[in-house]
């Protein structure tokens, strides 16, 4: 599903898609530790890369991608993830579950949300 407005607000580094009525605000670092590249999803289900530090990261600028897709570029040197509108619509529509997926993730790993945290697992 397209979106019938994008608007990037700097300010809370959050990108905000409308559908209809319907506005959704993804930030930044969920945009990022959810890319869909390869590099964060892996070449397979269990090859997931799980993304930390990224509390900070910022919205460089997007670029489309033919009429299908962004192409979203992070302060962080990422920028090979397509985001098609299916799956942006996805990311807006299960943004609550998707997130506390990712924090329970970074618990059970040991790592932080901040980028200059060191993190420790208990052994």
């Amino acid at each position: 599903m397209i979106p019938d407005s994008i608007k990037v607000k700097k300010n809370s580094r959050v990108l905000e898609l409308c559908y209809g009525s319907q506005c959704y605000g993804l930030p930044y670092e969920y945009l990022r530790v959810y890319s869909p590249s390869a590099e964060v999803r892996g070449h397979g289900v269990g090859n997931e890369v799980l993304q930390y530090g990224k509390k900070d990261v910022n919205l460089l600028r997007i670029e489309p991608a033919g009429n299908y897709a962004l192409k979203l570029v992070f302060d962080d040197g990422h920028d090979s993830g397509l985001y098609d509108w299916n799956y942006l619509h996805h990311l807006a529509l299960n943004q609550q579950a998707l997130w506390q997926d990712y924090l329970q993730r970074l618990q059970a790993a040991g790592k932080s949300r901040e980028s200059s945290a060191i993190s420790f697992r208990a052994l």
